[in-house]
């Protein structure tokens, strides 16, 4: 049984957001203390590609992808001067290879181009780059540059939902910006890794979250307590 009202429950258990967020992020850090970004990259760049490529698709999945693609096309200049349908050729593994492709090319001819062969380290300049939402500029600024960062996907926007640090938001941009009135800036890129940890290992979306198994279990805006 899911609590219709996460704030009547937290309202009994005297927790405002802001403390329930400084101890989920305390026992996440407990549970997860090595934390990190999935995808496997060696220069900014190739992160900005395998971001791309991970939508709808999973990143173990990606990173053998990339392994073909970085070899083939080595650098921004490589890949800018590729032909798209050789590009589609070899990322079709990861699903919407069309317009992925056609992304990825784009945005390497801008990144080459635009901005000297570097990736932006800024919202602004990261948004105008093709293929790049909020969810990837983020990734980016967190990862590559150490910059605070939020990045709501999928396990983000599902765990924050059911723990009850937000109510009923699905839409990434609306959760990003609730989540940057509770998160402490430098636990921010750290504590969004940990969710995806936590999303994979013990609060699930296809199967029945193991809540028996779960640190949040009795802070968490989805269980009931008798």
């Amino acid at each position: 049984m899911v609590l219709n009202s996460y704030e009547i429950k937290n309202k009994e258990a005297h927790m405002t957001k802001e403390k329930l967020a400084i101890e989920v992020i305390k026992r996440l850090k407990t549970a997860y203390p090595r934390t990190d970004c999935t995808l496997e990259y060696d220069d900014a760049w190739k992160l900005l590609v395998s971001v791309r490529l991970a939508a709808q698709c999973t990143d173990a999945r990606v990173n053998v992808v990339v392994v073909d693609l970085f070899k083939k096309y080595p650098s921004i200049e490589a890949l800018a001067d590729a032909d798209v349908s050789d590009i589609e050729e070899i990322v079709r593994p990861c699903g919407l290879g069309k317009s992925k492709a056609r992304d990825i090319s784009a945005c390497m001819r801008m990144l080459r181009d635009d901005f000297g062969g570097l990736v932006p380290d800024n919202m602004t300049d990261l948004l105008k780059l093709p293929g790049v939402g909020r969810k990837s500029a983020n990734l980016i600024m967190g990862d590559v540059y150490g910059k605070p960062a939020i990045v709501t996907d999928t396990h983000c926007i599902r765990l924050c939902n059911r723990i009850g640090l937000v109510d009923g938001i699905k839409d990434p941009k609306k959760v990003e910006m609730e989540l940057w009135k509770i998160i402490p800036p430098e636990e921010s890129n750290d504590f969004c890794h940990r969710l995806v940890d936590h999303g994979r290992a013990v609060c699930t979306a296809r199967t029945t979250p193991h809540c028996d198994m779960c640190v949040l279990n009795d802070i968490c805006g989805s269980v009931v307590h008798s």
